[in-house]
């Protein structure tokens, strides 16, 4: 990447080419749970460069908007929620959930000039998404698979990321250092135990790609060796702008990642996992609620802040490393994905880099971006806007070394959430 194409990339503020492509979609912004009953206390929401409010109001709509006050700038933060509105504590100048003022007790006459930003709210899969583009612009919900089933059968978590969302999302989509950095580790993580895929990643490292381009974004086909007859095969995916979804292991739920960004140099990473035909079992939920597998333990209870993070780097063990016991010195799946890049610096310096051929699908990711925002500009289309799109699975699979695992996943995994996981 040159320096315009990182720019591009990387600033996703108001007004930013990146920012206004990422405004022309739904945003996951906090979970249900942050705001769980009517009128119950107001939380600050940072996304896109932009310092947000999120509140359920009285007949138990969720709501976004400005944080601050249009009368003298002060946080609604420390504001009233009630009837229907968020009631300045320092005037009492009082908005909807919209944003639209309708209330000025000193100087009712103002109210039709005293009104912030407020953008439309929508709940699936247990997340509040936000639409923060034009309003005659907005697209149909979510659907991807975890947005579609019952509660019981999904668990999403979120974490503070210190890094800039494309290098977050960068390592969703490379699979290849699955290989090195969760090797000695995988094995006794409780969402993966018992799964024959292990062998063949942990066998060969040296994974080879093809990529294909879908109207939703990349379809990623990782190749092992697998028996003496067959390669294995995982099949992930990259739906634009920033969901990822990991290949199944055996019978364990399906998981995936929303990168979204705070700013410029932080981001939220989401983790979901699901099972499609049954409710999550309670060791499962447990395990989850353990931070196992994708997920993280916290801080200190809903800080969302990981407990290993850059303050005690990551809890590093070099013992652990010396032993084996753990590739990096880090444990956790998470925190050994999310040390390194946020060692990278809070955007890293994409013209000293020096890629290689397992780095096509980033390749491939970024110049998507650039192009969807630059296109945009001109008045193009963004790409992925349609939800149908959205009804895919990734896969891992053992296929004869001849067959071309494209054309197996054309037939397999179009139209995949009314088919069978295909998991090894």
């Amino acid at each position: 990447m040159n320096k315009e194409m990182s720019e591009t990339l990387t600033r996703v503020g108001p007004g930013t080419r990146m920012g206004k492509l990422l405004r022309r979609y739904w945003v996951p912004a906090l979970m249900s749970s942050e705001i769980a009953e009517p009128d119950s206390p107001q939380v600050r929401v940072q996304l896109l460069g932009e310092k947000l409010l999120a509140f359920r109001n009285s007949d138990g709509q969720a709501c976004l908007i400005s944080e601050f006050c249009s009368h003298r700038g002060v946080s609604l933060y420390f504001g009233r929620n009630e009837e229907n509105g968020i009631r300045c504590a320092y005037h009492g100048v009082k908005f909807d959930g919209m944003g639209q003022c309708v209330d000025v007790p000193s100087s009712p006459q103002a109210c039709a000039r005293m009104h912030i930003k407020g953008y439309p709210c929508i709940e699936r899969g247990g997340i509040v998404w936000t639409y923060m583009g034009p309003a005659d612009q907005q697209p149909a919900a979510p659907e991807l698979e975890w947005c579609t089933l019952p509660a019981e059968h999904v668990f999403v978590s979120k974490r503070v990321q210190y890094s800039n969302y494309l290098q977050a999302m960068e390592g969703g989509i490379d699979t290849a250092h699955v290989s090195y950095v969760h090797s000695f580790e995988v094995d006794g993580d409780p969402m993966h135990q018992g799964v024959k895929a292990l062998d063949y990643i942990k066998a060969d490292g040296n994974v080879s790609f093809e990529i294909e381009k879908q109207p939703f974004g990349l379809s990623l086909f990782g190749r092992r060796l697998g028996e003496p007859d067959s390669y294995y095969w995982r099949i992930t995916q990259w739906l634009f702008p920033w969901f990822t979804l990991i290949a199944p292991f055996g019978k364990h739920a399906l998981g995936g990642h929303v990168w979204v960004p705070i700013d410029d140099h932080n981001c939220w990473a989401w983790s979901i996992n699901w099972q499609p035909d049954r409710p999550l079992t309670t060791e499962e939920r447990s395990a989850m609620e353990a931070g196992k597998g994708i997920h993280v333990e916290y801080e200190a209870p809903d800080s969302f802040i990981p407990k290993y993070n850059r303050d005690n780097d990551y809890g590093m063990n070099r013992q652990a490393q010396k032993d084996k016991r753990s590739y990096s010195g880090i444990f956790g799946f998470a925190a050994q994905d999310y040390s390194l890049q946020e060692s990278m610096g809070p955007i890293q310096d994409h013209e000293a880099e020096m890629l290689l051929p397992t780095d096509k699908a980033i390749v491939m990711a970024r110049r998507m971006l650039h192009e969807a925002a630059l296109g945009l500009e001109e008045g193009q289309t963004p790409p992925a806007l349609d939800a149908g799109e959205q009804h895919v699975r990734p896969a891992g699979v053992l296929l004869p070394r001849d067959q071309d695992p494209v054309e197996w996943a054309r037939e397999n995994l179009a139209a995949a959430m009314s088919k069978p996981v295909f998991s090894l």
